[in-house]
């Protein structure tokens, strides 16, 4: 199907086919036909580019296909086999999607510095920290607790549960943000493919979501890890090349400022400006400018609420997956210096590309409403390259969206197989069965993914930080406090989740709305109220069994 769609675009594009016969098809096996290609539309070189990309990811999956199928553990967690440099690209990439080269230029651009800015920074202080203090002791207790290896799976060991109560609740939260995250990364590929090509969002949008469903069916863990890989390599090399030039393509930094600097709180740590917008949310134009309003001010508590971001690295299982499979401890120091220059400087280049996208696309009528402004990435690229180069470019935003969307595919699929149907339904269920549940629940969370991203005129950026606040708050107390508090239980545990993930739709739906002091991020609240209701209800309930208190201590003689 996608081989006809890609075929299908290109000679609609500028592309012609012909046969060495003359005939437009051939009989069954005979491939005497080649294909000559006219590059006369700049779109069709894009395209072109794009799909020689995705094809290699293809092949990824194929090659990692036969490993993955030995076992569950090879599949979900690719044996314990990863390496320093592709722990920490893969985690960095599957975690940053599709929003750090659409969303984050897109923000700055439409509303200035401070919110990209301090945003940016808790999430590089989360990812050094992260690294620095959870993933060593994770990657040791998930072994001393059974050889865990999903997230859901060690939440439950840890507490040695007969009756897999954080087991089904942990698998059921995954599966309802994670399927929102899924849909924020099939919004990035239709919205790339659309843009770029005058076509239907939701056609480009199904056909971005099938190439991923097919490699991560077919190869794992181990697939997704090694793509990832790639995928962040291709991401930064995007980012700094559209910095680059763009910053010579706008005359320096000193000519970008001078163009923005007029801009009530535009370039403002303190202060976020504020784009006069019509009743449809179009951004006003006068006489060639863009309109502005007063700045809003940026306070101490909305800097704290906006860096909270980082706080949801300690429950973000995408992530903390890469801390149990990587091969040795010891090479865990190597990864959080990896993750962490890559985090700076790509989270630095998304910033700054949205700053000079101000200056030189100031009315562009594609980038003036704050969905259309997140395809700035996309008139960026197109603008300063080549269209073989653009297209390879951009398929950094494909990178993005793909390295997300299957760790994501991978971690919902295998907290229904493994947690749920192997961990409560059918304990004696073969590797074979559990794999195949996983296929099928892969499938079904795609659809779900589909039908959500089906709104062409979603913001990236709002869809990502719901869910990274659900996984923040749900699991992200209760990881830190599992890792480093001897007299944690159960109760507590389960408290913790179901408060966190609860309060994320409260404050979110409920409360925010009621603006002032309320109108911080879901993320803060949230975390805080599940480490209080955590702490609480394990110093009212049953001291810990003694074997689960030796699992505990037994972690530090493990290596």
């Amino acid at each position: 199907m996608f081989l006809y769609l890609f075929l299908k675009i290109l000679t609609e594009r500028g592309f012609a086919v012909y046969f060495f016969n003359g005939k437009r098809y051939t009989k069954m096996g005979d491939w005497s036909f080649e294909f000559a290609l006219k590059m006369n539309d700049p779109q069709a070189k894009i395209l072109f580019a794009m799909g020689l990309y995705m094809l290699a990811i293809l092949v990824i999956g194929i090659v990692c296909a036969k490993r993955a199928n030995k076992s569950s553990e090879d599949y979900f967690i690719g044996g314990r086999s990863l390496g320093p440099w592709v722990a920490a690209m893969s985690a960095e990439a599957s975690d940053m999607s599709g929003w750090l080269l659409m969303g984050v230029p897109g923000l700055a651009y439409w509303c200035g510095l401070a919110d990209a800015f301090w945003t940016a920074l808790g999430l590089a202080l989360g990812t050094y920290i992260n690294w620095l203090v959870v993933s060593k002791r994770l990657r040791r207790y998930s072994l001393v607790v059974d050889n865990a290896i999903t997230i859901p799976e060690f939440f439950s060991n840890r507490f040695r549960e007969n009756k897999k109560i954080i087991l089904t609740i942990s698998s059921v939260f995954i599966l309802i943000f994670f399927s929102v995250y899924v849909g924020s990364c099939f919004v990035t590929g239709g919205k790339l493919f659309s843009q770029l090509f005058g076509t239907d969002y939701h056609v480009m949008m199904i056909i971005s979501a099938l190439i991923v469903v097919i490699y991560t069916l077919l190869g794992g863990f181990l697939a997704e890890s090694i793509s990832d890989f790639v995928q962040g390599l291709v991401m930064i090399f995007a980012l700094l090349a559209v910095l680059v030039f763009g910053i010579f393509s706008a005359g320096g930094i000193g000519e970008v400022a001078k163009n923005v600097g007029d801009i009530p709180g535009f370039v403002d740590f303190f202060g976020l400006a504020a784009p006069s917008v019509d009743a449809s949310g179009v951004q006003l134009v006068a006489e060639g400018k863009p309109l502005f309003g007063d700045a809003t001010p940026y306070g101490l508590l909305t800097i704290i609420s906006t860096m909270s971001w980082g706080l949801g690295y300690f429950g973000m299982p995408q992530v903390l997956l890469r801390f149990m499979a990587i091969r040795k401890t010891s090479e865990l120091r190597r990864s959080r210096i990896i993750a962490t220059v890559w985090c700076v400087i790509s989270l630095a280049a998304a910033l700054v590309i949205g700053l000079i996208s101000r200056s030189l696309f100031a009315t562009n009528t594609e980038l003036l409403t704050a969905s259309g402004a997140e395809n700035v990435f996309i008139t960026f690229s197109q603008f300063l390259f080549h269209p073989i180069v653009a297209g390879i470019v951009m398929s950094a935003i494909l990178a993005a969206a793909m390295s997300s969307s299957d760790s994501y595919l991978l971690i919902a699929s295998s907290a229904v197989s493994k947690n749920i149907y192997q961990g409560l339904l059918k304990k004696n269920a073969s590797e074979k069965q559990v794999m195949n549940v996983s296929r099928i629940t892969l499938l079904v969370i795609s659809i779900i993914g589909i039908v959500i991203a089906w709104n062409e005129n979603s913001v990236i950026f709002k869809v990502v930080s719901f869910a990274w606040a659900g996984f923040g708050a749900t699991f992200g107390p209760l990881m830190l406090l599992c890792l480093f508090w001897k007299r944690i239980t159960r109760a507590g545990a389960v408290a913790g989740m179901v408060v966190g993930g609860g309060a994320v739709f409260v404050w979110k739906l409920l409360i925010r709305d009621l603006g002032g002091y309320f109108d911080i991020y879901e993320l803060l609240p949230a975390f805080l109220l599940s480490a209080l209701a955590i702490v609480i209800v394990s110093l009212v309930t049953k001291k810990p069994k003694q074997e689960v208190l030796d699992d505990f201590d037994a972690v530090k003689t493990v290596e």
